[in-house]
C-alpha cells in the first residue's frame, strides 16, 4: 500500500515537473464543476419539501448543515415556490456547464502543452547527450521512447488527469454528503472500499502486462532498425525468413500482452453497472429499511451517492488505463534521467576565428574499462593534410572522434588553437568541421535541402550552393536532372549511385563555412575510377582546409603531408608516404599487400 502510494506520488511529481501551477488550476476548475453540481443537486431538497407538504413553504426535513440553502433563498426575499426553486436549479447547472466546458477545454490545453514539452525536452536532451553515452545506448529503446513511448505517456497523462478530475468531484460530493447525512458518507466509503477488492487485482495484473509490453516494444524497435539497416544482406543471403520469424515472435507477444490489458479493461467496464445498482440498492435498504431515515432526504442523498459512485467507477476505469501505461511511464522517467545524467558538459569560451591547429598531449581513452588509445601525442598545423592508417581496431576512428570534439579524452590534453578543449563551447568548434564518412549521409528530401541543410532560397545561399556543387564536381549531374536541385533523393539516396551520394555529401560540407575537413574512409566503398575522380576533386581543395583523412586504401593518402601509423591504440610512426615506406617495416608490408 505504502509502495503504491509512493509510486503514485512519484508519477504526480513527474507530471507536475512539466505542468507546475497548471495542475492546480485544473484542480480548481474541477472543484467549481463539483461545487455548482452539488448546489444544483441540493435544490432537490426544497423541491421534495414542496412535494411533501403540497405548498410553497418548506419545512425541516432533517437535512443537517444544508438547511442553510432554503434559509439563504428565503433571506433573499424569495418565496420557496416551484418556479423559484427550478429557476435557481437551472442557474446552478448552467454555471456547472460553463465550468465543465472550461475544465475540459483546459484539460485539452494541458495535455497538448505536456505532450509538446515532453517531446521537445527529450529532443533537446538527446541532442545534448554525450556521444560516448549515445554509442553505448540501446538504439531500439531510444527510438521506441521518442516515438512510441511518448504517445503512451500522453495517454497515461490523459487517464491520470481524468482520475484527478473525478477525484476532485468525489471530494466535493462527499463534502455535500457529510453535510447532509454523516451516515450516508460512511456508506460511500464502505462501498468504495468494497469495490476496490476486485479492482486491486485487476490493477496488479495490468501493471505486470504493461511492463512486459514496454520491454517487448523496445526489442521490437531494435529489431526493426536492424531489419531496415541490414535488409540488403538479409535479402541477398536468403535470411529474411529466419529474421521474419524473430520479428513476428516479438510482435505476437506484444499483441498478446496488449490483449491481456484489453481483457482486464473489459472486466472493469462490464462490472461497472451491476456494482453500481447493487450498492445503490444496499444504501436505500440500509437508510430507510434498517436505519429508519425518511425517504425524502434519502432520495437527495442518493443523488450525491450516485454521483460519487459513478465518479469512483470512472476513476477505477481510468486508473486501470493509467496503470496499463506505467511501464511506459517508468521507461520514460528512466530514459529521461539517463539523458540528463549523461548530458555533455562543455566550456563557455566560443571560437570566433580559427587557424586549424590541433594538439594532443599524453592522451588516453577507453570504453568500459578497456583502453582504446594510449599515450597519444600529435600536433596538426592549419591547412595540413594528415592521414591516419593502421589495421582495423588500431584506434584511427576513435582518435578522429576525439579530434572532432565528439568525445573528451579520459586523460591528457586536447588543445584547439592553443586552448584547452574542455574550456571551449565545443559546438562552436564543431560548426567549423566538415565530416565525410564511408556511408554518405543522405536525407529523404530534395537535393537542395540535402546540401544546404534547409537553408532559405535567397540569392546569397544559391550562389554558395552552386559553388559547392562546382567544387564537388556534381554541378553537371544536378543540371541534367529533370527537377534539378528540387529532385527528391529518396530514402538514404536510393535514387543515386555511390559516387553521386558521396559528391553530394562533400558538397554539403563545402557549402558550410568550415576550416577542418574530416574524411573517415570516405572513398573506400567506391570503385577505383570514381574514387580517383573524387580524390582529384579533394586534392584541388588542398591548402584551403585542415584535412584529416582516415584511410584503408593507402593509394588515397600518397600525397598527404604526413601519415600517422597506428597500432593497438598507439602512434608508432609519423612521416610522409616515402619516409614511412623507408623506416617502417609494418607500413612497407601494408603497401606491398595493396595494388597501386
Amino acid at each position: 500500500m505504502i509502495k503504491s502510494l509512493a509510486n503514485t506520488l512519484g508519477y504526480f511529481r513527474f507530471f507536475y515537473s512539466y505542468l507546475r501551477y497548471r495542475v492546480l488550476l485544473s484542480i480548481l476548475l474541477n472543484g467549481l464543476v463539483g461545487l455548482f453540481d452539488g448546489f444544483g443537486l441540493a435544490m432537490f431538497l426544497p423541491l421534495l419539501n414542496i412535494a411533501a407538504k403540497g405548498s410553497g413553504e418548506g419545512s425541516d426535513l432533517g437535512i443537517g448543515v444544508l438547511e442553510f440553502i432554503p434559509d439563504a433563498i428565503e433571506s433573499m426575499g424569495l418565496e420557496l415556490s416551484l418556479p423559484v426553486v427550478l429557476g435557481i436549479m437551472c442557474i446552478f447547472f448552467a454555471l456547472k456547464g460553463l465550468a465543465r466546458q472550461a475544465s475540459e477545454s483546459y484539460r485539452v490545453v494541458l495535455i497538448e502543452y505536456f505532450t509538446r514539452t515532453v517531446r521537445l525536452e527529450l529532443i533537446d536532451d538527446l541532442r545534448s547527450l554525450r556521444f560516448k553515452s549515445f554509442v553505448q545506448a540501446d538504439v531500439g529503446r531510444i527510438q521506441n521512447t521518442l516515438v512510441g513511448e511518448v504517445g503512451a505517456v500522453v495517454n497515461a497523462a490523459t487517464a491520470f488527469f481524468q482520475v484527478l478530475q473525478q477525484l476532485v468531484l468525489v471530494c466535493v460530493y462527499v463534502f455535500f454528503a457529510v453535510a447532509l447525512n454523516a451516515q450516508f458518507a460512511a456508506l460511500v466509503v464502505i462501498g468504495a472500499l468494497s469495490t476496490n477488492i476486485l479492482y486491486r487485482q485487476v490493477y496488479k495484473r495490468t501493471r505486470g502486462a504493461s511492463y512486459k509490453v514496454t520491454d517487448l516494444l523496445n526489442r521490437l524497435q531494435g529489431l526493426l532498425i536492424q531489419f531496415t539497416g541490414n535488409y540488403k544482406y538479409l535479402k541477398a543471403t536468403g535470411s529474411l525468413q529466419a529474421y521474419d520469424h524473430r520479428l513476428k515472435d516479438v510482435a505476437v507477444n506484444v499483441e498478446r500482452e496488449n490483449r491481456k490489458i484489453g481483457m482486464l479493461n473489459a472486466i472493469l467496464l462490464s462490472v461497472k453497472e451491476p456494482i453500481l445498482v447493487a450498492v445503490v440498492s444496499l444504501v436505500i435498504y440500509l437508510q430507510n429499511g434498517v436505519l429508519g431515515q425518511p425517504l425524502e432526504p434519502i432520495l437527495t442523498s442518493l443523488l450525491y451517492f450516485y454521483r460519487s459512485l459513478t465518479a469512483l467507477i470512472i476513476i477505477q476505469n481510468h486508473w486501470n488505463k493509467f496503470v496499463a501505461r506505467t511501464g511506459s511511464m517508468d521507461n520514460m522517467i528512466d530514459f529521461s534521467q539517463y539523458l540528463k545524467a549523461n548530458r555533455e558538459t562543455t566550456g563557455q569560451k566560443t571560437i570566433t576565428s580559427f587557424r586549424g591547429n590541433l594538439t594532443v598531449r599524453d592522451l588516453n581513452f577507453g570504453y568500459q574499462g578497456k583502453m582504446v588509445l594510449e599515450k597519444i601525442n600529435l600536433e596538426i598545423q592549419g591547412n595540413e593534410v594528415v592521414a591516419f592508417v593502421g589495421e582495423s581496431g588500431s584506434g584511427k576512428t576513435t582518435l578522429i572522434n576525439i579530434l572532432a570534439g565528439l568525445m573528451p579524452p579520459d586523460q591528457g590534453f586536447y588543445e584547439i588553437d592553443g586552448q584547452n578543449s574542455q574550456e571551449l563551447d565545443i559546438a562552436t568548434f564543431q560548426s567549423r568541421i566538415g565530416y565525410i564518412t564511408q556511408e554518405p549521409v543522405i536525407f529523404n528530401d530534395t537535393l537542395f535541402n540535402n546540401v544546404t541543410f534547409w537553408a532559405e532560397r535567397n540569392e546569397a545561399n544559391m550562389a554558395k550552393f552552386n559553388e559547392a556543387l562546382e567544387k564537388a564536381a556534381i554541378k553537371d549531374f544536378v543540371d541534367e536532372l529533370p527537377a534539378k536541385d528540387e529532385a527528391l533523393l529518396g530514402n538514404n539516396g536510393i535514387n543515386l549511385s555511390g559516387g553521386q551520394k558521396q559528391r553530394i555529401s562533400i558538397a554539403r560540407e563545402l557549402y558550410k563555412d568550415i576550416d577542418i575537413l574530416i574524411m573517415d574512409e570516405a572513398t573506400s566503398a567506391l570503385d577505383s575510377e570514381t574514387e580517383r575522380s573524387i580524390q582529384d576533386n579533394l586534392e584541388a581543395l588542398r591548402g584551403s582546409y585542415t584535412m584529416l583523412v582516415v584511410a584503408h586504401r593507402l593509394s588515397t593518402v600518397r600525397n598527404a603531408d604526413r601519415i600517422v601509423l597506428m597500432d593497438r591504440g598507439r602512434i608508432v610512426e609519423i612521416g610522409n608516404f616515402a619516409e614511412l615506406r623507408k623506416k617502417s617495416d609494418k607500413f612497407r608490408v601494408m603497401v606491398e599487400h595493396q595494388e597501386f
